[in-house]
C-alpha cells in the first residue's frame, strides 16, 4: 500500500510540476508578445476623411472629426474582413500585418496592437493615392480573375427559396423558373443541407436522387453550378475521425490531472469545437497540411465526380477560431498548436478558394489582390440597410478586394419572403435589385417571380436588362482591376479626388467610366445627384456638364446613371 501511495505522489508531483511549466511558458510567451505591443494615435487633419479597419464599418465611413467609432478585430463576428489599414482622403495611411482593435473619436485614430508594429506615412496626396502606394507594397494584383460568370449575369442562390430543405426537384425548378421568366441563366448557388453533413460532403441521396444529372442538365440550361461549404466538421462523422486520427483538426491545449474516464487518455488529441448558428463543431486546421489535402481532395471530388463548377466557402470569421480568448493561441492557452493563431488559420481557408475560380467568401483575412470574390454580410429586408450597400461595396473594394457581391437582393431573411410577410415591400426589392443591378455582381434569392405582382416584377427585369447592357463594359473591368488592383466599386472621392465628394454615400463609380445614382430612399419620386466635373451622357438620353448638382426623376422603374465622355476604362 505505501509503494501505491508513493507512486500516486510522485505522479501527483510530476503533474503538478508539468503544469507549472506550462504556465511559466505561458508567460513568458505573454510577456513577449507585451513586449512587441504597439500603439499609435493619429490626429486627423483639418477636413481629412478615413477609410479602413472593418468592412462591415463602411456606412460609418469616412472618418471624420466628428466620428465615434470602436472596434477590435479579434473580438466579435464582424461579417465581412477586418482590415489592418486605413487610408486618408489626404493621402496618408496606417498599416499593421495584424489584427487590432482602434478606436476613433474626437479627431483622433487611437489603434492598439498586442503583436505587431504600425506603420504609418504620407505617400501621396489624395486617396487614390494612398491606396495604390499601399497596394504596391502589401497587396500586389495577380492579375488573374474570378470566374467572369459571376460578374457577366445575374446569380441565383437557393437559400430563401428551399432554405433547409435544398433537393434537387426544386434547384431544378427554380432555373426552369429563371427562364420562364425572362430573366438570363447565371450561376447556380445550391445553399446549406444540400450535404449529409457538416464535413461529410456528398449529395444527401435522399434529396437529389441523380446530382450528376442534375448539374448537366444546368449546365445544358446556361448555369453554372456552385455548392456551399464551411470549414467544419460535425462530431462523431466518418470525416471526424479519421481528421482526428490523421491530423487536421484545431485542438484544445493539453489537459492536466485525470479525466475520470478509464476509456479516455489525455494523451490523446481533444479537438476544439465553436459554436456557430448551425450548432457546434469541429474546426478544421488549414495550417495543418493533412486538413487542406482533405479539404482540397473532398471539393477536387465534387468537381470531378458530379461537374460542379465551384464553392460558396462560408464562415470564415476570425472569431469562429478565436472563441472569444484574444491573443491567447499565441500562449497556447487554448490550442495545442501554439502558433495557428486566429489570423493564421482564416487565412489558411481563404487560399482555399484560390485553387477554385468560381469561388464566394464572406469574410477572409489576408489575400488583398487575389481572384477571391466577396460577398457583403447579410443585410435585412429594410430601406436602412439598403442604404448601407454602397458605402459597405466602396469599403471592400478600398480594403484591396475589387471583386465584391452585394449580398442578396432584398436582403437575406427568410421571413420577410414568406407568404403574407408583414414587412415585405415590393418597392424595397425593386430598388435593392437596381442599386444590385449596375455594382460588380448581383445575387438573387428570393424569387421575384414569386415575390412580386406584374408592375415591380417588370420593373426588376429592366433593372436586369440595364446589367446586362453592360455586361461587356463589366467584364473588360473585372479583366483591368485583376491587372491594376483597383476596385472595380469606387466612391467618387477615389476617382475625382479633393472635390467635396468624400461623404456621397448613394452614388458611386464603376471604374472611370460609370456613374450610378440608385433611388435608396422609400416612397421617393426624385433624387439629388452630384455630377462630377466632365461631360456625361444620362440614361434617359440628355448630356450633363460637370461639376454641377441636378435632380432627377426617378419614377419605380428608372435607375439613374451617367456614362463620362471623353474618358473611360473601356470605350463607350
Amino acid at each position: 500500500m505505501s509503494r501505491l501511495v508513493e507512486g500516486v505522489r510522485q505522479k501527483t508531483v510530476k503533474t503538478v510540476f508539468a503544469a507549472r511549466l506550462m504556465c511559466l511558458a505561458m508567460l513568458a510567451v505573454e510577456a513577449f508578445l507585451v513586449a512587441r505591443a504597439d500603439s499609435m494615435d493619429v490626429d486627423m487633419l483639418a477636413g481629412e476623411k478615413w477609410w479602413g479597419g472593418a468592412v462591415i464599418l463602411g456606412e460609418k465611413m469616412p472618418f471624420g472629426e466628428d466620428s465615434v467609432v470602436e472596434c477590435d478585430m479579434l473580438c466579435g463576428n464582424y461579417g465581412n474582413p477586418a482590415v489592418p489599414m486605413f487610408l486618408s482622403s489626404k493621402g496618408r495611411y496606417i498599416h499593421c500585418d495584424e489584427p487590432f482593435s482602434f478606436c476613433v473619436s474626437g479627431g483622433v485614430i487611437r489603434a492598439r496592437s498586442k503583436v505587431s508594429k504600425f506603420e504609418t506615412g504620407k505617400p501621396a496626396c489624395d486617396l487614390r493615392g494612398a491606396y495604390l502606394w499601399c497596394r504596391d507594397k502589401w497587396f500586389s494584383p495577380s492579375g488573374k480573375t474570378p470566374d467572369l460568370a459571376l460578374v457577366a449575369a445575374p446569380q441565383y442562390n437557393t437559400w430563401i427559396e428551399l432554405q433547409y430543405n435544398q433537393n434537387e426537384a426544386d434547384v431544378l425548378a427554380y432555373a426552369k423558373a429563371v427562364k420562364e421568366n425572362g430573366f438570363p441563366p447565371g450561376v447556380m448557388m445550391i445553399d446549406d443541407t444540400w450535404q449529409l453533413g457538416y464535413g461529410t460532403w456528398c449529395f444527401d441521396p435522399r434529396r437529389f436522387h441523380d446530382p450528376k444529372g442534375m448539374c448537366d442538365s444546368l449546365h445544358g440550361d446556361g448555369f453554372k453550378v456552385m455548392l456551399w461549404v464551411c470549414p467544419f466538421v460535425s462530431a462523431d462523422s466518418p470525416a471526424y475521425r479519421s481528421l482526428l486520427r490523421e491530423g487536421g483538426l484545431v485542438l484544445n491545449a493539453p489537459a492536466s490531472g485525470s479525466t475520470g474516464n478509464p476509456w479516455y487518455s489525455l494523451d490523446e488529441p481533444d479537438p476544439a469545437t465553436v459554436r456557430w448558428w448551425n450548432g457546434k463543431s469541429a474546426v478544421l486546421d488549414f495550417t495543418h497540411a493533412n486538413a487542406v489535402r482533405w479539404f482540397k481532395r473532398e471539393l477536387g471530388r465534387l468537381v470531378r465526380d458530379f461537374g460542379v463548377d465551384g464553392f460558396k466557402l462560408d464562415a470564415g470569421d476570425l472569431c469562429y477560431y478565436d472563441g472569444g480568448n484574444r491573443y491567447r493561441y499565441a500562449a497556447g492557452a487554448r490550442f495545442r498548436n501554439a502558433a495557428a493563431r486566429p489570423q493564421d488559420l482564416a487565412e489558411k481557408y481563404s487560399a482555399i478558394g484560390l485553387d477554385f475560380p468560381l469561388n464566394e467568401y464572406r469574410t477572409v483575412w489576408g489575400h488583398a489582390g487575389q481572384p477571391l470574390v466577396l460577398r457583403l454580410a447579410d443585410k435585412r429586408h429594410a430601406w436602412g440597410d439598403l442604404g448601407r450597400l454602397i458605402p459597405d461595396m466602396a469599403a471592400m473594394g478600398l480594403a484591396g478586394y475589387p471583386f465584391v457581391c452585394p449580398d442578396m437582393i432584398g436582403g437575406g431573411q427568410v421571413s420577410s419572403f414568406v407568404p403574407g410577410a408583414p414587412n415585405f415591400e415590393p418597392e424595397l426589392f425593386v430598388r435593392s435589385a437596381q442599386a444590385h443591378a449596375l455594382s460588380p455582381m448581383m445575387q438573387f434569392s428570393a424569387a421575384p417571380w414569386r415575390v412580386l405582382d406584374e408592375e415591380h416584377l417588370a420593373a426588376v427585369k429592366r433593372a436586369v436588362d440595364t446589367r446586362m447592357s453592360f455586361t461587356p463594359k463589366f467584364v473588360a473591368l473585372a479583366k483591368k482591376c485583376a491587372e491594376t488592383g483597383e476596385p472595380m466599386l469606387r466612391t467618387l472621392e477615389y476617382e475625382f479626388p479633393n472635390c467635396g465628394y468624400a461623404d456621397i454615400k448613394d452614388q458611386f463609380m464603376m471604374g472611370d467610366f460609370l456613374m450610378v445614382a440608385p433611388q435608396v430612399c422609400k416612397g421617393a419620386s426624385c433624387r439629388a445627384v452630384v455630377i462630377p466635373p466632365g461631360k456625361w451622357l444620362a440614361d434617359d438620353g440628355s448630356f450633363v456638364e460637370g461639376p454641377s448638382r441636378i435632380t432627377v426623376r426617378t419614377p419605380l422603374s428608372r435607375l439613374p446613371y451617367f456614362i463620362r465622355q471623353g474618358k473611360g476604362a473601356v470605350d463607350n
